[in-house]
C-alpha cells in the first residue's frame, strides 16, 4: 500500500466505546446510512455534521473499547474517514475495522501534539507527517491492506476468488 494522503484532523481523547461511536438507541435504525448522523452524538452532537471526506481522527489509547457492534467502524467509514490514528485500539474494533476497510494507524506520540482542524499528511506504512515533524508508523502486513485496499474482508475474497 503506497497510498499518501491529507486530512483534516479531528481530535478525540483516550477510552472512546463503541457507545460513543453510535448509541445503542440509534442501532435499531434501517441502515449505516441512517445511524451515521448520530455518530459521536454523547461527545459532541454536532461533529458528525462537521466531518467531511477524508478527514482523519487522531485518538488517544483504547479507540474502539465496549461491545463488538461492527456498526461502528462501518459508520466511522461512513461519514467518510480516511483513518484513525490512536495510541491504541481495542483489539476487536480493530480487527471489525479492518474487515470493512477503515485504515487503522497506531502511533503513540501524534494525540499529544495534534491540534484539531489542522492538516495532517499520511504515508501510510512509512509515516505521518505534522508541523514539519515526521512521526514514524508500523506498516501493515499485506494480508490487511489487501482487505483495506479492497475496502473490506468480503469484498477481498471476493475479489480473491474472482467473483468481481
Amino acid at each position: 500500500m503506497n497510498d499518501t494522503f491529507s486530512g483534516k484532523i479531528w481530535v478525540l481523547d483516550d477510552d472512546i466505546d463503541t457507545d460513543i461511536i453510535i448509541p445503542t438507541e440509534y442501532l435499531a435504525l434501517k441502515s449505516v446510512e441512517d445511524m451515521k448522523k448520530y455518530a459521536f452524538s454523547p461527545l459532541r452532537k454536532e461533529l458528525a455534521g462537521q466531518i467531511r471526506q477524508g478527514d482523519i481522527i487522531v485518538a488517544g489509547k483504547n479507540f474502539g473499547c465496549g461491545s463488538s457492534r461492527e456498526q461502528a467502524p462501518e459508520i466511522i467509514k461512513a461519514l467518510g474517514i480516511k483513518c484513525i490514528i490512536a495510541k491504541s485500539f481495542a483489539r476487536i474494533f480493530y480487527r471489525n475495522s479492518i474487515n470493512n476497510g477503515l485504515l487503522l494507524i497506531e502511533n503513540k506520540q501524534l494525540h499529544d501534539d495534534a491540534v484539531e482542524g489542522d492538516i495532517i499528511d499520511v504515508e501510510v506504512n512509512n509515516a505521518v507527517y505534522y508541523n514539519g515533524r515526521e512521526y514514524k508508523i508500523s506498516s501493515l502486513p499485506q494480508n490487511l491492506v489487501d482487505i483495506i485496499e479492497a475496502g473490506g474482508l468480503v469484498k477481498a475474497m471476493r475479489r480473491r476468488n474472482g467473483l468481481d
